[in-house]
């Protein structure tokens, strides 16, 4: 009797962390923040010291190095001058030398009073840079504080629930245009993302249904002892045919849900979900005479187990059927390389030019056929292997072995 397909769930939602992995300083890191930091720190150093250099000037004007003293001693008897900061007026003799030595006396005092005030001029401008960075700094922050919390929201929007907005408080400005500009964004994403999920969900039913009744009903006939031979050699050939178009439909829909990243995550051994595989694809390797060999290491990922499955066994899969009439092999491996785990699967194989891998990876396409016309499968299973690579933030490369055949390798981050 035929049963009712269940509908099956709904897709994953996407999940996307735009945080880059952070440095040994994080802190150095370019943000505006911290441009704008630089910038308003920069103006003001560069304000205090054109400030400074004027004062400087201004000062250095108004007491020359060279003008005469302000008196000047003209004569007298018994004259006797003595300075603690002059001590040369204490060797004076005539009131001449004694006019000169005052007059140098003067030009030392005014260096010494123009390197004082530059040195206490730089020391008050370096102490109020400090001021001015910290300053803007903190102002920066504040200014920026907005951008912070969009940053925020959209990612946790986007790893996890498409039902959360900004809302963003505050003046009518560029910021708050663009926090209500991101809400209305996300409105249009959830409403599509919602459309996809009802869409799937009543394609999964609508498909399957007639093609499970068909199949039933093409069973119920061919077991019908008395039907004619030809009868019964027409039921099996739509009987093929159907099975085709449910391995079609199955194909696509999986290829629909698995362009979106994986929210519930748990842990899977690629070395248990290939050893899985090999055991589908065993009987079919074995009626081709196509040995299957490879060491399995433990590589544990972070991912959706039966979506990680669909990629070893379409890899098996085709490497097995797309192999040599004789002698041929298969080996599956997976290792932890890198901070990575990786399944590779290699055959032997016919030969693959170089510029014909990148179309293995399309939909309905195969080596040098573009629809299906082949018993070998639907033409999806690559481009299913390469979806649901990326909707774990993984990727898969393919490359011709050298003598026939192909190395797939499959990158998962751990």
């Amino acid at each position: 009797m035929a049963t009712t397909p269940v509908p099956p769930e709904a897709p994953p939602k996407p999940t996307w962390d735009p945080g880059q992995p952070e440095g040994p300083f994080p802190w150095l890191r370019p943000t505006i923040r911290i441009r704008l930091t630089l910038l308003y720190g920069g103006m003001f150093l560069i304000a205090g010291i054109l400030l400074l250099s004027i004062i400087y000037l201004l000062a250095a004007q108004t007491m020359r190095v060279g003008s005469p003293p302000p008196f000047k001693i003209v004569g007298g008897q018994d004259v006797t001058v003595t300075s603690s900061t002059c001590p040369a007026v204490d060797l004076v003799k005539t009131v001449r030398e004694l006019n000169e030595a005052v007059a140098a006396c003067m030009d030392v005092q005014r260096r010494h009073a123009l390197d004082d005030l530059l040195s206490r001029s730089l020391m008050a401008l370096l102490g109020l840079s400090i001021i001015a960075f910290a300053f803007g700094y903190a102002m920066a922050g504040r200014v920026l504080s907005p951008l912070g919390k969009i940053t925020r929201t959209a990612r946790r929007v986007v790893g996890s629930d498409l039902t959360r907005r900004i809302e963003l408080d505050g003046p009518d400005d560029e910021l708050k245009e663009l926090a209500d500009t991101f809400d209305e964004m996300l409105d249009r994403l959830e409403r599509a993302f919602t459309a996809q999920q009802r869409f799937v969900a009543n394609a999964s039913h609508e498909l399957r249904t007639p093609l499970a009744i068909n199949r039933t009903l093409l069973e119920v006939h061919l077991s019908d002892p008395g039907a004619p031979v030809e009868l019964q050699q027409l039921g099996k050939t739509l009987l093929a045919t159907n099975e085709r178009s449910e391995q079609l439909v199955e194909g696509l829909l999986l290829l629909a849900r698995s362009e979106n990243q994986i929210v519930e995550r748990k842990p899977v051994d690629l070395a248990e979900v290939a050893s899985r595989a090999i055991d589908q694809a065993r009987g079919e390797a074995e009626a081709k005479g196509v040995e299957i060999r490879g060491e399995r290491a433990p590589a544990v990922v972070q991912g959706n187990g039966v979506l990680l499955e669909r990629i070893a066994l379409n890899l098996v899969q085709n490497a097995v059927r797309y192999n040599v009439p004789e002698d041929g092999w298969v080996e599956v491996t997976t290792e932890v390389a890198h901070g990575q785990a990786v399944l590779m699967v290699s055959n032997t194989g016919p030969v693959v030019p170089a510029y014909e891998i990148d179309n293995l990876f399309e939909p309905f396409r195969r080596l040098r056929t573009e629809r299906t016309g082949s018993d070998k499968g639907v033409g999806l299973g690559l481009s299913i292997a390469r979806s649901v690579a990326r909707a774990h933030g993984g990727r898969i490369h393919a490359e011709p072995r050298e003598g026939g055949g192909l190395v797939m390798r499959v990158t998962l981050p751990i």
